[in-house]
């Protein structure tokens, strides 16, 4: 650009046609390089960034899936948070990498390659003009952040009047009910008064600060170009050196203000790469690749004086000192008042929890002496709310499984759960689709599938977890005959609320704040009469309410 003004310098007309003619062709030839150059710089970091942003959720999600469910409890790893996660700081750290750091390595080679031409071109120009650069690129960057802060400031103050306006329009039948519109526009002209305010404030702010940007930018390139004249005048460069040093460094002031404009989403991108890697450097507190591993479970689990807290709520104890035995193929049922440990003593049988103190064992051996993915292989759970995903019927039962099953294998097991008629009875059988969580089943059918799941695993240990609690009478019925039948040889562990569940259990434990204050059959807990843990939950669920 500077060699072609100074071509208009020229004295001779043919001359400027030729000169004015190779400066096009140049810039027509560089025009095709830049767009060459810009689709390869944007495609690679772009496939650079997507690749890693694959790699970040991959290796996210694998580690999460490490981690033990105390870690899921805390507020700041729920469900949404850490989706949140997986979806935009894998995103974020795309962009720092990709976008941003094509732009950085874009500026930095446009700064080297502009400095040293200038320096080459005309040294004492140049000198001079890297010296000022700094005030031209604070006077880039002060226009960009006055003019954002403004938008968003005025955006925020709307704030008020939009929500109203919003309330206004989304409740328009109690509005005219009432006549109120008169009212809400006196309520909005009262919440416009602040922003207008605001904005008048922010306006001569703004305004000021984009006058110094602009005088000060003036004033650099009028020391810029004096000094440049006095040395042409003096005879150190020529006109032409002049332009070429102007311009070349002129130009990238702005290119530098575009970088500078970053540092909020640089600051974003830190953020997000923290995140990141605060789930990738953490180790789980119970290692699922570890322990022993028998060749058979019987499934005689002991409790003894347990400790436990839940780390979400360390200061308040669940158990202290707790101990109960559960025999190997007999059923034991758990009742008692909601918040008096049942569900508690479920996780720790999975392993979901350690406790704080004292040992859990299965057949002699302390639960944490057992490789755990082999462990849970021989336990079932069968939960109040059973989780189903978006695919069909006998992919369902088939995640029970933990290797490849057969058709034959899948029908058996439906049978042995009472779900075969129901399945079958459906117009694409098991190949039906569940939808999201389940939603095309009903509640008790969803329960069924479940127990199916469970029957396919063929556990030592089955846990039912308030298994028949949401279900109409019909479907506990059906539920409750499935979950005898599937019950019959294996340790079973049953915690219910409803009382007529569990009359046919080996051993009923009544729990009462953290404590057994009762064990035994149901027939020898209710002759212990009035004075009775159970029998009085029993008469309670048996009385009829009033009218």
């Amino acid at each position: 650009m500077g060699s072609m003004i100074s071509v208009y310098f020229l004295l001779d007309n043919g001359e400027i046609k030729a000169q004015t003619r190779a400066h096009a062709l140049s810039f027509l030839g560089l025009a095709v390089f830049s767009f060459l150059v810009s689709i390869s710089q944007h495609y690679n970091f772009a496939a650079m960034g997507e690749y890693l942003t694959k790699r970040i959720r991959e290796m996210m999600l694998s580690k999460i899936l490490t981690f033990e469910v105390g870690w899921f409890d805390q507020d700041d790893n729920s469900t949404g948070t850490v989706c949140s996660r997986l979806a935009k700081d894998a995103n974020v750290v795309r962009s720092l990498v990709g976008d941003r750091i094509a732009l950085l390595v874009q500026t930095f080679s446009a700064v080297t390659i502009a400095s040293t031409i200038g320096l080459i071109i005309a040294w004492r120009l140049a000198v001079v003009m890297i010296a000022v650069q700094p005030i031209i690129i604070v006077c880039f960057c002060t226009r960009r952040v006055i003019l954002k802060n403004m938008s968003q400031k005025a955006i925020k103050a709307q704030d008020e009047s939009s929500n109203l306006a919003a309330e206004a329009v989304s409740h328009f039948g109690t509005v005219t009910a009432f006549s109120s519109q008169a009212r809400i526009l006196e309520m909005l002209d009262r919440a416009q008064e602040g922003p207008r305010i605001e904005s008048i404030r922010q306006s001569w702010f703004s305004g000021i600060g984009l006058a110094i940007s602009e005088s000060l930018m003036c004033c650099t390139w009028a020391l810029d170009l004096w000094y440049g004249g006095k040395l042409v005048s003096e005879g150190y460069i020529t006109a032409k050196a002049l332009f070429q040093t102007f311009l070349i460094l002129v130009s990238t002031g702005s290119v530098i203000a575009d970088a500078g404009s970053m540092t909020t989403d640089l600051a974003k991108g830190a953020d997000a790469v923290g995140s990141v890697f605060a789930v990738l450097d953490r180790y789980t507190r119970i290692e699922p690749e570890e322990g022993d591993m028998p060749e058979k479970l019987m499934g005689n689990v002991e409790l003894c004086d347990v400790d436990f807290a839940y780390p979400a709520r360390p200061n308040v104890n669940i158990f202290k000192g707790f101990s109960l035995s559960i025999e190997a193929g007999k059923s034991t049922a758990l009742v008692g008042q909601s918040g008096s440990g049942k569900s508690t003593i479920i996780g720790l049988i999975e392993r979901f929890y350690d406790p704080l103190k004292g040992t859990i064992k299965i057949d002699g051996g302390d639960i944490k002496s057992y490789h755990l993915r082999y462990l849970r292989k021989h336990i079932a759970l069968v939960s109040q709310e059973p989780t189903l995903f978006a695919c069909t019927i006998r992919e369902n039962i088939a995640y029970g499984a933990s290797e490849n099953v057969d058709e034959v294998e899948i029908i058996n097991a439906a049978r042995v759960a009472n779900a075969h008629d129901f399945i079958t009875g459906l117009k694409d059988g098991f190949d039906t689709w569940c939808g999201d969580r389940g939603v095309q089943l009903s509640g008790g059918q969803k329960q069924r599938i479940a127990i199916v799941r469970a029957v396919l695993k063929n556990p030592a240990v089955l846990l039912l977890d308030e298994a028949t609690s949401a279900l109409d009478s019909q479907s506990e019925k059906v539920v409750q005959e499935a979950l005898e039948r599937v019950m019959v040889g294996r340790t079973s562990v049953v915690v219910a609320h409803r009382l007529s569940t569990i009359q046919n259990c080996d051993l009923i434990a009544v729990l009462d704040r953290g404590n057994v204050v009762e064990k035994g059959t149901h027939s020898s807990l209710l002759g212990k009469g009035p004075t009775g843990t159970y029998f009085s939950l029993v008469t309670l669920q048996r009385t009829p309410k009033s009218k």
